[in-house]
C-alpha cells in the first residue's frame, strides 16, 4: 500500500452548507508542499461510490467532476508519492471507503468488492463557489500556504529529497532556494525558465527517481561469522559540500549482517557517493583476528566511526574527538559488496 496523508493535511470546509446542485464542476486545489493523488467519494441516497486517482501538484487545482454536482455528501482522501518516504498517520473519524492502487471507479464503496482493493479513511468536505465557476475545496497544510507559496514549498521539498540544500521548506523565496534551483537547472542542462513551467515537477520527480535508483547498495555476508557494517554517504548542496556537514559525508552504523545473509541499508536522500566498511565479529561482538590485523573490509578513505551505534556528520579530526578513524572503500551505486574470508 502506498503512503498517504491525512492528519497533516487540513481538508478545508469552505462552508456554503450543502453542495449547490446546479453549480457546474467540482475541483480540488492543492495548497500543500506535496504532490498528491486524490480519490473522490460521492454519497447520494445512502449509496457511496469512489473514484481515483487524480494527481495534483502543489499550488495547482484540478477538476475531478464535470457538470452538475448532485451528491448529498462529498469525501476525499489523499496519498503522497513514495518519493517522500513515510507519511503521517491517517486522521481518524472519517468513513472507511474502498480504493485501488491504480485508477478505479467503485460502486458500493463501504465494502471492497475484491482482494485487489482496500479501505482508506476519507474526510468529508463542503466545497465553496469561491471566485471561479466551479465548486472548490482546498487541501492545505498547517502552514496555510497560498497557491504560489505551496508551489515553491513543493519545489523546495523535492529539491531537498534529491540532495539539494533548499531548506527550510517554507514556501518563501530566499538565496538558498534560488541557489538550489539554479544548481539543479545547471546539473540537468535545463532552460533557465524551466522553474516556472508546468512540467517542472515532472522533471524534479524524474531526477529524484534516478537518484534513488542509483544510490543503492547491498551487503552480502559469505563468511562463518556475523558482520558489522558501516555506511558513508556523500550528499550535495549549492556550495559543493554536503548539507549534513563540512566534508559532505555522513557515516552511519552499525548494521548487523548474519552469516549467509544479505542486507540493503537505507541510503540518505540525495546521496551521490557511497562508502563501505565492515568487520567480522564473534558471538560476543569481538572482532575476528586475521594475521596481525582483524578480518575486515575497508579502504583508503578515512571517515569517523565509534564502537556503539552512530550517525556522524563531521568527518574532521576523528581521533581528536575520541572517535575511530576508519578506512572506508568507495563503492559504486547499485553495487553488491560481498564479505568473504
Amino acid at each position: 500500500m502506498r503512503p498517504y496523508l491525512a492528519s497533516a493535511l487540513l481538508f478545508a470546509a469552505l462552508t456554503m452548507g450543502a453542495v449547490a446542485p446546479a453549480h457546474a464542476d467540482l475541483q480540488f486545489c492543492n495548497r500543500t508542499s506535496y504532490i498528491l493523488d486524490l480519490a473522490l467519494g460521492m454519497e447520494s441516497k445512502g449509496a457511496t461510490a469512489t473514484q481515483g486517482w487524480f494527481r495534483v501538484t502543489p499550488g495547482a487545482c484540478r477538476t475531478v467532476l464535470q457538470g452538475e454536482v448532485t451528491a448529498e455528501k462529498i469525501f476525499v482522501t489523499t496519498r503522497a508519492l513514495p518519493v517522500y518516504g513515510s507519511a503521517p498517520l491517517p486522521q481518524a473519524g472519517g468513513p472507511q471507503l474502498c480504493v485501488a492502487n491504480d485508477n478505479f471507479i467503485i460502486a458500493g464503496a463501504h465494502k471492497c468488492p475484491s482482494g485487489n482493493n482496500y479501505l482508506m479513511p476519507f474526510n468529508e468536505v463542503k466545497p465553496s463557489e469561491g471566485n471561479s465557476d466551479a465548486l472548490t475545496a482546498n487541501i492545505a497544510e498547517e502552514e496555510d500556504y497560498d497557491a504560489e507559496q505551496a508551489r515553491l514549498a513543493g519545489i523546495q521539498r523535492l529539491l531537498v529529497a534529491a540532495g539539494y540544500d533548499a531548506n527550510p521548506i517554507d514556501g518563501l523565496e530566499g538565496k538558498k532556494t534560488e541557489a538550489a534551483i539554479g544548481q539543479f537547472i545547471r546539473d540537468h542542462s535545463l532552460s533557465p525558465d524551466m522553474q516556472g513551467k508546468p512540467g517542472f515537477f515532472d522533471t524534479l520527480l524524474a531526477a529524484k527517481k534516478r537518484t534513488d535508483a542509483a544510490a543503492s547498495l547491498t551487503w552480502c555476508n559469505d563468511t562463518r561469522y556475523s558482520v558489522m557494517a558501516a555506511l558513508g554517504a556523500e550528499g550535495k548542496s549549492e556550495n559543493g559540500k554536503g548539507a549534513s556537514g563540512s566534508s559532505g559525508v555522513t557515516t552511519r552504523g552499525w548494521f548487523r549482517i548474519a552469516r549467509g545473509a544479505c542486507l540493503k541499508p537505507d541510503i540518505p536522500p540525495g546521496a551521490r557517493k557511497l562508502y563501505s566498511f565492515a568487520e567480522a565479529v564473534d558471538e560476543a561482538g569481538a572482532t575476528i583476528p586475521k594475521g596481525d590485523a582483524t578480518l575486515s573490509w575497508g579502504g583508503p578513505v578515512i571517515l569517523c566511526t565509534r564502537d556503539l551505534k552512530f550517525e556522524i556528520d563531521d568527518q574532521q579530526d576523528c581521533t581528536g574527538r575520541s572517535l575511530r578513524a576508519t578506512g572506508f572503500t568507495p563503492v559504486d551505486a547499485g553495487a553488491t559488496v560481498w564479505f568473504r574470508e
